[in-house]
């Protein structure tokens, strides 16, 4: 169990997220998605350097989902509780990339 109380299932950081991927299997048997994929990483700031120095590493966003839907391109993260860190990562993720995360 975490900080947030969720217990990991078959590699999944919780049983919510689990069950969600297990539903978007069946949508893309379905031919309702594809292009399914998990733990996406996005880079919303590149590493800061001072001189040869790197004074801070790279932001990531680690996407739950990612796949296509009906010719769109979708982001997804299972939640719980939005986190303070997850709230600005959402924002850094638009205004970076243009993509609105979809929550489940």
């Amino acid at each position: 169990m975490n900080k947030y109380y969720n217990k990991k299932k078959d590699g999944f950081h919780s049983i919510k997220e689990y069950k969600r991927y297990q539903e978007l299997l069946l949508l893309q048997k379905a031919g309702k998605i594809c292009g399914l994929d998990r733990q996406v990483r996005f880079e919303l700031l590149p590493s800061q350097y001072d001189g040869k120095k790197c004074v801070y590493r790279a932001a990531n966003y680690y996407a739950d989902f990612v796949y296509w839907e009906n010719g769109k391109f979708i982001v997804e993260d299972v939640k719980g509780y939005r986190t303070k860190d997850y709230i600005l990562k959402a924002k850094l993720m638009y205004y970076m990339h243009h993509i609105k995360i979809r929550e489940t």
